[in-house]
């Protein structure tokens, strides 16, 4: 009954389904692919259960704006307006004195006009306006009053009140409507006498004659603002920094709760694999699917989620619902992989013999499945899946026991390998976490990280084998340890090929140089901490889960008591230093490749001299950046930012270092005009360039104050055994390289695209026997003598319910990025597709619930102010059914509903 009124109301346009997604994601620490996904879920219910097509964005609690946010999640899913209330107090004051408050926001410097979307900004808040219009049945709010017999009569008062507030919202904004938001956080709680009240207001201020007041939609004011043939000001770029008060950045948030920010970073590269290997399995309404595990990571998204601003039980039923997730999709890509591998494997295989086991909790070195007795003829087999579109060489670790081992590849050939002794540190997270996560000890544990060299075809497979070594052959390297201290230091350099390492007489890096490139620089890493404000001063604002605001800094020293330990051998060379009793770094230069890899693990911060902690790591060069440094957009676009600077409003800084805070998805760089320095990241951080020459990333955040945001809670994780409690450790990577300037791009955006969809690692064992023989060692679902272009991503190949398959491509480049890889790129279906067969094929809008073509008829296109923009937009054409090619210009996006015809051969997809 009620499910059919509120259907009704929904089609009569009384109620109106706005945003559409699973949740109103965040726009500062997700990624795009993960704000594309929750959208296409949530549009798609939408559009089953309502038979609607939202085309308002709403994304009024989010803490700052982002580009990608604009175009993307804007204008490319067809939205013909968006409406939100979070930028900076000084903007919005600028703002309000020029009646910008309402603008056209054109995000992306590659589509231009093309992407244009109107932007309302409330004036306020997202609540009712001033004079006290809460109308909550426990709300202190006057109620309207119409009786006139009763002392509390009021309905002048209640008019006056509320046409002066709309007065007042009319001065700063243009055309004559105005939009008030009746409501706020839990409200309607009792919609009654909201609805009283309203019915009230609206009679007697119409009747008062001076204004008119409707009830009404965001798209019926939409729909006004653009009758009105207005032109708007135009605004570029995005909203960040936020901040609502002198000493309130909200850029703290960035950073906090960095693990679960690396858990849903990892868990949007799983689901993306998981996802292919269940379109190559077929989808099953029976066994697992990946369903659950989308869900989850749809709700991760939101604005108090991935961004760590909820209470310690909310962040633990996050990361509840992506592990039970995350332990079904492993259920189905195990079954998946072993349905590929077997031979004459048919489509829809659902119970292969061959048993897949993949290890969730390697990044605490824990891996039973490698962890196994060499001795006895058993050899463990490592399949490795790689989910891009482009052959990839990489390096894999596992730990093991044995130091006699020996490594083949598919065809019997073996494989140079290296033996790297275990960190102590690594181990001792191993112990704890293992125990605090499985409830049981680990068992023995392992003495070495076994490090191999793969190679592995686009979307697709390729086989390792890990055996105990035959008296004649040559047997895994062992790394040779040296622990240097003092003024050996001087000469200590790590790196065998183009790429070297230099160590000052302090142990501290010091130059790096690439002899391909010919680039040399001069070099500083360092650790500092600042002091979280704990508000007992004058200005009350602590640092907290949103906010940064430090009490100066402390640099960290390192030890110089404890030596460094380089690990060298002919895959990887490793330095290890303790730079603290609770900072563990490992700086790794890998044969062949030609950046810096450096793996940190901090914690638990001590907080026992009442201070929290806020822990940066910084790189500094000589290199002279003008203030300037460039961050992504949701792992997207490049954001030009400089130092104490708003391109749109005179910046007052209050705040030299939180106020410079960006957040930092996919990397951050700088440039000097002779070269470029890029740091590329492992999930969403908080990052800045504080001075030039700099690059800072904020890696932890451990403090004991609320910062009076409504979390209503310190910012103070912990992991507990037993009955003892101690901070949490993050342990994580970010990756350096140095490029000559104009360089740079490719490798940000090709390493960047391996970095978040990692090689997926299963494990399974044989006792003796000739796995070939019974199984496929090597697969590529794609023609074996193609794969995407360099500049193109599969960013989503999902078989959805009815058997059609849901296909979306993305051109990595801005416009101007790269002197040859911004180009036109195109995609070819038929070799993407060797063994199937397409039947059909429609270009939908970014979020599949409609097609591109009608949605573009029918989008708003709004008039700007100013002189019009001269621009080369490139977008791919239409796709010919018969040539079945997919073009796509620079930062385009294309998602297809793909319908193949029924299974052309026997065999699937070999």
């Amino acid at each position: 009954m009620i499910k059919d009124t509120v259907k009704e109301l929904i089609s009569s346009g009384r109620l109106e389904l706005i945003n559409g997604g699973m949740c109103m994601h965040d726009e500062a620490t997700v990624h795009y692919i993960d704000m594309i996904d929750q959208t296409t879920l949530g549009h798609k219910f939408i559009k089953e259960e309502f038979g609607q097509i939202p085309r308002i964005g709403w994304q009024i609690d989010p803490f700052g704006h982002s580009a990608v946010q604009a175009y993307l999640l804007g204008a490319e899913v067809g939205f013909d307006a968006f409406y939100f209330f979070r930028i900076d107090y000084q903007d919005r004051d600028t703002r309000k004195g020029t009646k910008e408050l309402e603008v056209v926001w054109r995000g992306s410097k590659s589509f231009g006009s093309s992407a244009d979307i109107f932007a309302g900004i409330f004036p306020q808040n997202y609540e009712p306006p001033p004079g006290d219009f809460y109308f909550e049945v426990d709300d202190d709010s006057p109620v309207v009053q119409d009786d006139p017999l009763l002392f509390d009569y009021n309905v002048e008062e209640r008019v006056n009140g509320f046409v002066a507030a709309a007065l007042a919202q009319a001065n700063i904004t243009r055309t004559n409507h105005i939009m008030f938001t009746m409501g706020t956080d839990f409200k309607y709680q009792y919609a009654e006498s909201w609805f009283r009240n309203m019915d009230k207001l609206i009679h007697y201020v119409n009747k008062d004659g001076r204004i008119n007041a409707l009830y009404s939609t965001p798209s019926i004011y939409t729909d006004a603002k653009y009758a009105a043939n207005e032109q708007w000001p135009l605004k570029t770029n995005d909203f960040f920094p936020y901040a609502d008060n002198p000493n309130a950045y909200w850029t703290g948030y960035f950073t906090s709760r960095s693990a679960l920010k690396r858990y849903v970073r990892m868990m949007s590269g799983y689901y993306l694999a998981a996802r292919q290997l269940e379109f190559f399995k077929g989808k099953s309404k029976l066994g697992p699917t990946t369903d659950y595990l989308g869900d989850a990571l749809a709700l991760a998204q939101h604005h108090d989620a991935v961004t760590g601003t909820e209470k310690q039980h909310v962040a633990n039923d996050y990361a509840k619902r992506l592990s039970i997730g995350y332990t079904r999709a492993q259920e189905l890509v195990s079954t998946s992989l072993a349905c590929l591998t077997e031979l004459g494997s048919k489509p829809h295989c659902s119970s292969p013999t061959t048993k897949f086991s993949q290890c969730l909790l390697l990044n605490v070195t824990y891996c039973p499945p490698s962890e196994m007795d060499f001795s006895k003829g058993k050899s463990l087999v490592v399949l490795v899946y790689n989910s891009l579109g482009w052959k990839r060489q990489d390096v894999l670790r596992v730990p093991v026991f044995s130091d006699s081992i020996v490594v083949h590849d598919s065809e019997g050939r073996e494989v140079e390998s290296q033996l790297l002794p275990i960190a102590s540190a690594s181990l001792n997270i191993r112990d704890k976490h293992v125990k605090a996560y499985l409830g049981t000890s680990p068992g023995v544990t392992p003495k070495f990280w076994l490090a191999f060299p793969v190679s592995v075809p686009p979307l697709g497979f390729n086989t390792y084998f890990v055996s105990s070594m035959k008296k004649s052959a040559s047997v895994s390297s062992k790394s040779t340890v040296y622990s240097s201290q003092g003024s050996e230091y001087s000469s200590l350099q790590v790196g065998q090929g183009n790429l070297k390492l230099q160590y000052n007489a302090a142990g501290a890096f010091s130059l790096y140089s690439d002899s391909k490139t010919l680039i040399e620089a001069n070099f500083e890493q360092k650790y500092k901490y600042y002091i979280g404000q704990d508000g007992n001063g004058s200005d009350p604002q602590a640092s907290g889960a949103y906010i940064f605001r430090p009490n100066g800094t402390v640099p960290i020293k390192t030890d110089s008591q404890v030596p460094l330990t380089v690990l060298r051998g002919p895959i990887v060379d490793e330095v290890h230093q303790q730079i603290n009793s609770w900072i563990y770094q490992i700086t790794r230069v890998y044969k062949g490749k030609d950046y810096v890899e450096t793996e940190f693990i901090v914690g638990p911060i001590p907080t026992d001299d009442g201070n929290g902690k806020e822990v940066a790591t910084e790189i500094v060069t000589n290199m002279a950046t003008n203030k300037t440094f460039y961050t992504d957009s949701s792992g997207r676009d490049f954001i030009k930012r400089i130092r104490d600077y708003r391109s749109e409003w005179k910046i007052e800084v209050h705040q030299p270092i939180a106020g410079n805070y960006y957040p930092v998805n996919l990397g951050i760089y700088v440039e000097d005009g002779n070269k470029e320095l890029s740091v590329l990241v492992d999930r969403s951080i908080g990052g800045s360039s504080i001075n030039d020459g700099q690059i800072e990333l904020m890696l932890h955040r451990r403090l004991l104050h609320d910062d009076g945001r409504g979390v209503a809670e310190a910012l103070n994780e912990t992991v507990c055994l037993g009955n003892q409690c101690e901070g949490l450790i993050i342990e994580g990577k970010y990756y350096l390289k140095i490029d000559p300037q104009g360089e740079g791009s490719r490798w940000r955006r090709t390493f960047g695209q391996e970095i978040y969809s990692p090689l997926l690692l299963a494990f399974s064992e044989q006792d003796g026997g000739n796995w070939a023989n019974s199984h496929t060692p090597k697969f590529s679902a794609m023609d074996p003598t193609y794969s995407l272009p360099d500049n193109v991503a599969l960013l989503t190949l999902q078989e959805l319910e009815d058997g059609s398959v849901l296909l979306r491509f993305a051109h990595l480049y801005e416009a101007g990025e790269h002197k040859d890889l911004s180009a036109l790129a195109s995609v070819d279906l038929k070799r993407v597709f060797p063994d199937k067969k397409i039947g059909k094929i429609v270009e939908t809008s970014l979020s599949a619930n409609q097609e591109r073509a009608a949605m573009e008829k029918k989008r708003l296109k709004w008039k700007v102010q100013g002189p019009p923009a001269d621009e080369k937009v490139i977008r791919g054409g239409p796709v010919d059914p018969s040539k079945l090619v997919i073009e796509l210009g620079p930062m385009e996006i294309r998602t297809f509903i793909v319908s193949f015809e029924r299974s052309i051969s026997g065999k699937q997809l070999l």
